[in-house]
């Protein structure tokens, strides 16, 4: 883990596919905490990104990985930020 990081061209299909799995996984979590905090807004967007990553596992090639990494890039953020986010900010809809 503390190697050299990779982009996405240099990665294998597999690589690829388990770097896709984890970010999908931490949408999937996220999202379920966000559940019992009453957050539905955030359940609904990441569940969203979480499946078009989900979907993109199985067929993916080097067409798409501009696709990809902006799928990551978001999925990323996503988590970043409502990991990063105060109790308070929750808005109960």
């Amino acid at each position: 883990m503390h190697g050299i990081s990779k982009t996405l061209n240099a990665m294998t299909l597999l690589e690829r596919t388990n770097l896709l799995e984890k970010v999908a996984d931490a949408l999937e979590a996220s999202a379920d905490e966000a559940k019992g905090e009453g957050d539905a807004r955030f359940v609904e967007n990441s569940l969203s990104v979480m499946n078009t990553i989900r979907g993109m596992c199985c067929d993916l090639g080097s067409r798409d990985l501009e696709v990809a990494e902006l799928l990551l890039e978001q999925g990323i953020m996503m988590v970043y930020q409502f990991s990063n986010r105060k109790p308070e900010e929750v808005a109960l809809h």
